[in-house]
């Protein structure tokens, strides 16, 4: 369907909610005035230049370790072509097409800042391809930083590679002459090395991941207010006195979200005395929490810092009479790859906690409720198992918060004789954070199951009241054993999708 006018964006002032919604909402995108400006103003240079017969790194030479070899102004267009080529070498599963777009959306973004020399036609090519919705194949393993998934995508771009459509793999030029776009394309100089260049397809995954990650650790704060509420235990230890002696922002403002969520809880004030403590993964929401939301946060500023950066090299300098080509190592993805390898511990962080409270929700010694949330157990299982999912993937999310940043495995015959793995990096951080959606809907499983079992005379507040009954629409309340992956993918889908992020928002503001 065709979008509005007013429903498209520029690409200036991006920051990771405008960046999420071009690429998973599929809002279609403009080039603002000064973004042809400026790309149009280091192209002159470039064509410049190259008339002058100027040694430009990748432009008039070859690449890496063949940086000292010349290339004639008559083969610098081939050459070109050839980096595309000779780089579509990642391998294994394809990107699935969120992840694609974000890496193209991250190509306009980082040749957008002016400083690559590359047509604005070649950029049209990428801009039209999000909006009408291709889908370039490019496989998902095997880079270190960049170059060979960005490959694959200029592969599309000049029409001899390939583009997933209908579930199909097929020739890219099919795709291309479908969509009305002409399938042969033919790139310029600097462009092949521009396309592949940079930490595009670094910050694209990284995006993607943390926008998932901070989101389910938001909506966890709202699951673990409903654990506190079916568990009985006292809200003494997010007393605002108390946090207000801890100077960490985050924590504060975590059991702000605990106190907001469950203001109007009748269970809740009927039982602030019921025990004088409860276990640390229940009291300790605010800490671990908190913890994990300022290294999400501080992750935020540095892709967003990122994403308006150029990580291009060469660079195209200009800044009025001032002009230089300058070989540098802006595509170095350290910056990245330590905040997303910092990331994924934060996110495991959370998921432990969340495996902990609901073990409490399900422990018959350790709650008053039937074990495994049953009323008949023994014959029953109940929700036994998907805690045994929980510790699967709580596993899994451990080997994945290794960091993959202090590795090095030196390339490019030792041109490249460090290499930062942020690509590993935020590659794993997806796989992180889906996880942490599914134990965090396990727990919220437990914790609406739990309901059953409390006073129906004393009322839920109204977030978890209203959570509550977006639950129950599909969801049913368990009295003997049932298929629960059908429910455990539903609430994760509400996770991802915000559907319970906004629920609460509704009723009471912004979880901070």
């Amino acid at each position: 369907m065709k979008r509005a006018r007013n429903e498209e964006l520029f690409l200036d002032d991006i920051d990771l909610e405008k960046f999420m919604m071009i690429i998973r909402d599929k809002r279609f995108i403009s080039f603002s005035d000064s973004y042809k400006n400026r790309i149009n103003t280091s192209r002159r240079l470039i064509e410049k230049w190259v008339d002058e017969n100027k040694i430009i790194y990748g432009v008039t030479t070859g690449f890496g370790a063949n940086s000292t070899r010349t290339i004639s102004q008559s083969d610098a267009e081939q050459l070109q072509r050839n980096i595309v080529i000779s780089h579509s070498t990642s391998v294994g599963r394809h990107m699935s097409e969120e992840e694609v777009r974000a890496v193209m959306l991250m190509i306009l973004l980082n040749i957008g800042t002016g400083y690559s020399g590359v047509r604005l036609e070649t950029l049209e090519r990428y801009r039209n391809f999000l909006n009408l919705g291709i889908y370039p194949f490019a496989p998902r393993d095997g880079s270190v930083g960049y170059l060979s998934p960005e490959a694959h995508i200029a592969m599309t771009l000049i029409g001899e590679g390939m583009a997933v459509s209908e579930g199909e793999i097929i020739n890219a030029s099919e795709v291309l002459n479908n969509k009305g776009l002409e399938a042969a394309y033919k790139l310029s100089y600097k462009e092949g090395l521009a396309l592949v260049s940079g930490t595009t397809s670094v910050t694209g995954l990284a995006a993607i991941a943390l926008y998932d990650i901070i989101k389910a650790v938001k909506t966890a704060d709202i699951i673990s207010a409903m654990t506190i509420e079916v568990s009985k235990s006292t809200l003494r230890a997010f007393d605002d006195r108390v946090m207000k002696i801890r100077l960490h922002e985050t924590q504060n403002n975590t059991a702000k979200n605990i106190r907001r969520i469950l203001k109007d809880s009748e269970i809740a004030l009927a039982h602030y005395n019921h025990r004088l403590q409860d276990a640390l993964s229940i009291r300790c929401v605010p800490q671990i929490h908190g913890a994990a939301k300022k290294t999400l946060y501080d992750a935020k500023i540095t892709i967003e810092n990122e994403m308006k950066s150029s990580t291009d090299n060469p660079v195209i300098w200009y800044d009025g009479e001032d002009s230089d080509v300058i070989s540098c190592g802006n595509p170095d993805s350290s910056f990245i790859g330590l905040e997303m390898d910092s990331a994924a511990i934060a996110a495991t962080m959370v998921a432990k906690m969340s495996e902990r409270r609901n073990n409490r929700l399900i422990d018959g010694n350790l709650n008053e409720n039937p074990w495994f949330l049953v009323k008949v157990p023994g014959l029953n299982s109940g929700l036994m198992i998907p805690q045994y999912t929980q510790a699967g993937l709580l596993n899994e999310m451990r080997i994945l918060s290794t960091s993959a940043t202090i590795d090095n495995t030196p390339t490019c015959g030792n041109q490249e004789d460090y290499v930062a793995n942020g690509y590993n990096s935020a590659k794993k951080a997806i796989d992180i954070a889906e996880k942490l959606e599914y134990i965090l809907a396990i727990e919220l499983l437990s914790a609406y199951q739990s309901y059953q079992f409390l006073d129906s005379n004393l009322k839920k507040s109204s977030v978890t009241e209203a959570v509550y009954k977006e639950l129950n629409k599909t969801v049913p309340i368990l009295e003997e054993d049932a298929y629960l992956y059908p429910y455990i993918e539903h609430i994760r889908n509400l996770i991802h999708d915000k559907t319970i992020l906004d629920i609460a928002e509704a009723k009471i503001g912004e979880i901070l």
